[in-house]
C-alpha cells in the first residue's frame, strides 16, 4: 500500500499539477493539506471519476485538510480533540479498511510565527492536544500513523542553513521539543527509519531561487505507532515535483507498507 502526503497550496491552483502527480505516482491514499477551499467547492466528482473515496474537513481560504483513498474509510472524524472552540480546519482521520486495518491521521500543524505571540501560542497548545491524541494510538496497540506537513525542522540536518532558521517558530527549542516528546511516546518517523544524513527537504520557499540552490527544509513527516512501522517498506520524498510548471512550494512524501 502506497499512503502520501501532500500540501498542495491550494486545491484550485494546483488541481492540474495533484492530477498529473496521481495518475504517475498512483497512491492509494493520499493526506493533503492546505486544500484552501470549504468542503463545498472542493473538486470532489474530479477525484472521485480517478477512483478515490473523497473526505475534506475545509475551511475558506485557509488551511484545510482532505484524504483522498482507493480503499474504503469508515469512522471518519473531523478536528483534532480538546478545543470545541478551534475552528481552524487542521485534522482529519478515519480507517483504511483493507487486508490490515489502519488508521490514518492527516494534519497541518500551526505554522506559529511570528514567534513569540498569540500564533506560537496557539502551536504549542495544538502540540499539546496532538500528544493526547498521539497517545491514544499508541494505547490502541493498532496501525496507525500521523502524517502532513508537521511545520517543524527536526533536527539540524534537516535544513539547509539551518542558522537561517534559528528564531523561527519551525526550529525554536520549544517547537523541537514538543515534536520529541510525541515522537518518543513510541512513534518511528519513517523517513529517518530509512534515509539517514542531510540534503533531503520536502519544502522550498518560492523566493530568492531557494529551490535551485536546494535550500530547502524537511517539514512534512510520517509518524508511525509500533504496529504500523512493522509494516514499513520505504519512505520517499518524490522531490522533482517541485521543479515543475505552478508547484506547491512543498513536494509529497510517501510511504510504502507491506499490506
Amino acid at each position: 500500500m502506497k499512503i502520501a502526503t501532500f500540501n498542495i497550496n491550494g486545491i484550485k491552483a494546483r488541481i492540474n499539477a495533484l492530477t498529473v502527480w496521481l495518475s504517475e505516482a498512483n497512491p492509494d491514499i493520499v493526506l493533503l493539506q492546505e486544500i484552501k477551499s470549504v468542503d463545498e467547492n472542493f473538486p470532489r466528482e474530479h477525484f472521485e471519476d480517478m477512483g478515490y473515496q473523497v473526505e475534506t474537513h475545509g475551511q475558506k481560504s485557509f488551511n484545510g485538510v482532505a484524504i483522498l483513498s482507493k480503499f474504503p474509510l469508515e469512522d471518519i472524524k473531523r478536528g483534532l480533540p480538546g478545543d470545541d472552540a478551534d475552528e481552524q480546519a487542521r485534522w482529519i482521520e478515519a480507517t483504511v479498511m483493507c487486508n490490515t486495518a489502519i488508521r490514518v491521521c492527516g494534519l497541518y500543524l500551526p505554522n506559529g510565527n511570528p514567534a513569540p505571540g498569540p500564533k506560537y501560542d496557539y502551536k504549542l497548545k495544538w502540540m499539546e492536544r496532538l500528544k493526547r491524541r498521539a497517545q491514544e494510538l499508541i494505547v490502541s496497540e493498532e496501525p496507525a500513523l500521523m502524517a502532513g506537513d508537521f511545520n517543524i525542522i527536526a533536527q539540524p540536518e534537516d535544513a539547509a542553513d539551518p542558522k537561517k532558521w534559528q528564531d523561527d517558530a519551525l526550529y525554536l527549542p520549544k517547537s523541537r521539543a514538543a515534536f520529541w516528546e510525541i515522537l518518543n511516546i513510541g512513534f518511528t518517523e519513517a523517513f529517518r527509519a530509512v534515509h539517514q544524513g542531510p540534503g533531503h527537504y520536502s519544502f522550498w520557499d518560492y523566493q530568492a531561487g531557494s529551490w535551485q540552490r536546494n535550500n530547502g527544509i524537511r517539514i512534512d513527516h510520517f509518524l508511525l505507532t509500533p504496529q504500523c512501522a512493522d509494516l514499513l517498506v520505504d519512505c520517499t520524498i518524490d522531490f522533482g515535483i517541485r521543479g515543475r510548471e505552478k508547484p506547491s512550494d512543498h513536494v509529497p512524501v510517501w510511504i510504502s507498507l507491506g499490506v
